[in-house]
């Protein structure tokens, strides 16, 4: 079980069962949410490019 953060709310996803998943720049992001997963698919260099800091990122709303 590898822990990841969710590069848009910051939330941590268990890397190997997350459902929501993207590739980008040769890198795969996990989501916790069909929402966060679209938002990072929109833009994903507003969110790759933040690397762990998610300063300024507000949650979307969704429940967990």
């Amino acid at each position: 079980m590898a822990q990841v953060k969710d590069p848009v709310c910051g939330m941590m996803v268990d890397s190997e069962t997350a459902e929501y998943k993207s590739d980008y720049q040769g890198t795969t992001y996990y989501f916790c949410a069909p929402g966060c997963k679209r938002a990072f698919d929109n833009e994903p260099e507003s969110y790759a490019s933040k690397g762990d800091s998610h300063a300024g990122h507000e949650h979307h709303g969704h429940s967990h």
